[in-house]
């Protein structure tokens, strides 16, 4: 899949689970069709949101097959792999090769908080390693690690990266970041509430929790910031933001888990340390959903 492919919005995807608590792969294969059947541009699993830290290598690995047979053809696949221990990351994107992975997401370090050379040769090795393309994930709210304009900058200039999902919350470094990047980094939102300004700068899409549950939506809302219209785009925006922020009322995923539910594409379950949501939490989500229903 050519890189100038992947632009707009990419579903972050929430991982189905039976009562016992094992993946639920009928439900998750039926999720990824109505992702499909939204017109999302491409699917990310193993992100944050589809609970990565407590799936096995080889839930992992059915779960990356499952999306790459199904999506053959007609959205590209960008699981992540992300690892604090670079030398382990470059072992998983092996893994990853071998299942037929040519491209992933993958955070900065967490907890070791490298600077910004440490972040810079770990991304590097990543993709040296591997000869995987790169989004780099740069979320310092779960890191504590935030990548520079700069250091993405010079990792997008030597081909170490092809894209960035920014989630750093910050307009001015949005900005920065856009204003860095050759015509070959591609900037994406890693925070639907921050879409339209980071396009309207010089970004490609997002990387979404909101369309787990509202795909066409999100499709139909990037597609008019890619064409400039963004007196549109405002009006687009004013049924998403209040589901944009009910799905951060709560550790996310369980919002949006909670949102899937409302909507019959499978039970709120979650695997420890997340816990169901709140009984508030289930009605906002009924009442932020009403108007896409």
């Amino acid at each position: 899949m050519e890189i100038s492919a992947i632009c707009g919005v990419g579903t972050a995807m929430i991982t189905p689970f039976k009562p016992d608590g094992s993946v639920d792969f009928e439900a998750l294969e039926r999720f990824i069709e109505f992702q499909l059947e939204g017109g999302v541009n491409f699917l990310v699993p193993l992100a944050t949101t589809s609970e990565t830290p407590t799936l096995t290598d080889e839930e992992q690995e059915r779960i990356i097959k499952l999306a790459l047979g199904m999506a053959e053809g007609k959205v590209p696949v960008v699981p992540g792999c992300t690892s604090n221990n670079t030398a382990e990351v470059v072992e998983r994107g092996k893994r990853f090769v071998g299942y037929g992975v040519t491209h992933v997401l993958s955070a900065c370090p967490y907890y070791n908080k490298p600077t910004q050379e440490g972040i810079y040769q770990h991304f590097k090795a990543l993709r040296d390693g591997t000869g995987l393309e790169i989004m780099l994930y740069n979320v310092p709210g779960r890191t504590s690690s935030n990548a520079s304009p700069d250091t993405i900058a010079r990792l997008g200039a030597d081909g170490a990266i092809f894209a960035v999902k920014e989630a750093s919350g910050s307009i001015i470094q949005i900005q920065s970041l856009c204003q860095k990047a050759d015509r070959e980094l591609q900037v994406f939102s890693g925070d639907d509430a921050m879409t339209l300004p980071l396009m309207a700068v010089g970004g490609v899409g997002v990387v979404s929790v909101a369309s787990n549950i509202v795909p066409k939506a999100m499709r139909e809302w990037t597609d008019t910031m890619t064409e400039r219209n963004y007196v549109k785009a405002r009006e687009q925006l004013k049924p998403l933001l209040p589901l944009f922020e009910a799905c951060f009322v709560e550790s996310n995923p369980i919002p949006v888990k909670a949102g899937a539910q409302v909507l019959g594409l499978m039970d709120a379950r979650y695997r420890l340390p997340l816990v169901p949501p709140q009984p508030k939490t289930m009605a906002l989500m009924e009442e932020v959903l009403a108007p896409f229903n």
